[in-house]
């Protein structure tokens, strides 16, 4: 007959096994594995066990179940018996994690901070949790936009790091800062920072997958650095050496060997999801420079593996990844005359936006795509709608530059909002004061500035503009607005009557266009080729201009129509509430969610 101390171990052992086939059955069988959970408290259990009991049963409540009160419930009491047991780690900080998850879930913000705290409080003695029970904390303060609190969280959690030997974890914990002081533009912490990122990790000696993830990480945050700052030509080095380690880290083999010191026990990111991210900010590079079959190419790339990881895997930061390759690939689509498949994503877009709760894509931005379509079919008054509703909500300082410079490219179309649009250059005028330090938006307002002075006929001002622009988006490989520059700086010599200059500024600006490829910018081109060449009296020329005029002008014509036809199409009136989920056509059928997504 077994003792008294081995029955208790034996019942237990055989509940916790049924309750571990239930939850693992395909597919699970919750409301069994609960039954076997709590039948634990019926034989009065030891203090360990109740205490992992209602852990278990608090976290199956959570993950499988919506009876949040009932987990809730349980893993609070986790928490409190855990506390009276020595030495039982792992229970009482894991319930505190999951404790605090299901606070944020509940809007209950105010109750899981205090409950971190405590937690960071007493696990200084365990590495693992204090390290994780630190990066929660400041991701809560991060979600609730509270930057500089989760500055210092990441700062107490790197010198941490430091003290107990893991030097890995705290390249994780700077790195985690770097990537917050960017997002604050504290540029003059971010340069010192990454420089000391970057001597950690190649001094770092490890497990080869956690080194060259550390290396992505830091080349990650280099390049959106760049790309931020509109260097699209500086950028090539570091960009190059992050698609070299994406290939070096695909080659390598997970390493089941647990590291020695307990506070390297962090990934960044599993490596298939760093490869999605590597397309991701090729995808960014590519559109910037102006490279949009390229951008295209790895669009698709990077759709088709977040199709295959989505099976397998609802991480929210996939969906992430999927709605900026979206809002990219939709900008694409407008520049190379797709308008109807671009009115289509920007649709899917919205919806996204409103379903899947993005802390960065609130209704501003997520209108942003919508008011660029308006302004490829001409719609300049819906246009100026949504940009000026964008432009009302959005307190981040490079994407208000940004909505300005296209709204003011509206009210130079419209060409009768004088007042408005000296209101608006005031506030980008790139000699003086530019709000923003990105290269690429201050060349883009020279070029704003020289479209407004050539309408209103200001040539010579026009052209001084113009060079300017010229010289920033060359000395940084910016193709649209050297082909946008050029085609112009072209038409005011047509137009001053210096026809070899002209042609001199066209011929390449067509070449450059069709590289891109930019249809509006050929279309123009084409139609000053033409000009060009017969008052030059190459008819031959002039005649082969106009074919490609009229074959640019028909395409671009049965797209307008084909977008403008659509039931999406409705989307142009959208200036507040949310995204429609259902737009009604007014001779057609309803689009619904299920025929987009």
């Amino acid at each position: 007959m077994a003792s008294n101390v081995e029955a208790p171990e034996r019942w237990y052992l055989a509940l916790l096994g049924f309750a571990e086939h239930f939850r693992t059955s395909s597919p699970p069988k919750i409301r069994l594995c609960v039954h076997c959970l709590q039948a634990v408290f019926q034989f009065k259990p030891p203090q360990r066990i109740e205490a992992r009991t209602h852990l278990q049963l608090g976290s199956v409540l959570y993950h499988h179940t919506k009876n949040s009160e009932l987990a809730r419930n349980h893993l609070e009491k986790a928490w409190y018996i855990s506390q009276q047991v020595p030495q039982f780690e792992d229970v009482k900080f894991e319930a505190a994690s999951i404790l605090s998850e299901l606070f944020c879930q509940q809007n209950l913000v105010d109750s899981a901070k205090p409950l971190l705290r405590k937690a960071i409080q007493i696990s200084q003695q365990t590495p693992y949790w204090h390290c994780r029970l630190l990066f929660q904390l400041a991701q809560l303060h991060t979600l609730e936009k509270d930057l500089v609190s989760a500055c210092d969280l990441l700062g107490v959690g790197a010198e941490y790091a430091r003290v107990v030997g893991s030097e890995y974890t705290r390249a994780l914990f700077l790195l985690s800062k770097g990537m917050l002081l960017l997002m604050e533009r504290k540029l003059g912490e971010v340069h010192p920072l990454l420089t000391l990122c970057g001597t950690i990790v190649e001094n770092w000696q490890g497990n080869p997958i956690q080194k060259e993830s550390l290396r992505v990480f830091f080349l990650v945050l280099q390049v959106t650095h760049y790309l931020d700052a509109g260097q699209v030509k500086s950028v090539k080095p570091c960009l190059k050496q992050l698609q070299q380690c994406i290939q070096t880290i695909s080659t390598l083999h997970d390493d089941e060997i647990l590291p020695s010191n307990p506070a390297d026990l962090f990934h960044w990111l599993p490596k298939e999801h760093m490869c999605v991210l590597v397309y991701l900010v090729t995808v960014m590079h590519s559109m910037q420079a102006g490279y949009l079959e390229k951008a295209q190419k790895y669009t698709d790339k990077a759709l088709m593996q977040l199709e295959k990881l989505k099976m397998l895997d609802c991480s929210p930061i996939l969906s992430t990844f999927q709605v900026i390759l979206l809002e990219h690939i939709i900008m694409c689509r407008l520049v190379t005359g797709h308008k109807a498949t671009a009115l289509q994503e920007v649709y899917c877009f919205c919806l996204y936006g409103q379903f899947l709760s993005f802390a960065f894509y609130s209704k501003h931005a997520i209108m942003l795509p919508s008011g660029l379509y308006c302004i490829s079919v001409n719609c300049m008054d819906n246009a100026e709608a949504q940009f000026t509703t964008a432009l009302r909500l959005t307190t981040h300082q490079e994407l208000w530059t940004y909505i300005v410079t296209n709204l003011a490219s509206v009210y130079i179309r419209e060409g009768n909002r004088h007042q408005e649009l000296y209101s608006l250059l005031e506030r980008i005028n790139p000699d003086h004061n530019f709000p923003v330090s990105s290269h690429c938006l201050r060349a883009a307002a020279f070029y704003i500035r020289g479209l407004l002075s050539f309408f209103q006929g200001r040539y010579n001002e026009a052209k001084r503009f113009l060079r300017e622009t010229l010289k920033m988006s060359n000395a940084e490989d910016l193709n649209r607005l050297t082909a946008c520059s050029l085609v112009l700086l072209g038409h005011i010599f047509y137009v001053l009557g210096n026809h070899r200059e002209s042609n001199n500024m066209v011929v390449p600006a067509m070449q450059l266009a069709s590289k891109i490829p930019d249809m509006s910018v050929q279309l123009w081109s084409s139609a000053l080729l033409k000009d060009l060449n017969k008052a030059l009296g190459n008819t031959m020329d002039a005649h082969e201009a106009a074919q490609m005029h009229q074959n640019f002008s028909q395409q671009l014509l049965q797209d307008h129509i084909a977008a403008c036809s659509l039931p999406e199409h409705n989307l142009i009136s959208w200036t507040d509430g949310p995204p429609p989920v259902q737009i009604q056509a007014q001779n057609g059928p309803t689009t619904s969610l299920a025929s987009l997504l």
